[in-house]
């Protein structure tokens, strides 16, 4: 039978590379490159590891701009069965 787990991912803003505009204080996001967020990709391993010992499947889930699919595509080569990307653009 085995696990069907879900493994929520999120698509940030790649914080090796930050600006931070002077009058508002806020992030600026244009020219940044963006990464699948490093903690979700420590539970996508977790996840794996627990579908490896006990069997099942291994979804990744992200809610995100369609840009977002370059990382569900990183996720599918760490071993994910099926990636699901909701957007509403």
């Amino acid at each position: 039978m085995g696990l069907n787990i879900i493994v929520s991912v999120k698509w940030v803003p790649n914080t090796q590379i930050v600006n931070i505009d002077p009058v508002t204080g806020t992030l600026i996001r244009e020219g940044i490159p963006s990464i699948v967020n490093p903690h979700d990709l420590n539970a996508v391993e977790l996840a794996l590891k627990l579908k490896e010992r006990y069997g099942g499947k291994v979804t990744a889930l992200s809610m995100a701009p369609p840009t977002a699919k370059t990382g569900l595509e990183f996720v599918l080569g760490m071993g994910v069965d099926r990636a699901i990307l909701i957007s509403d653009r």
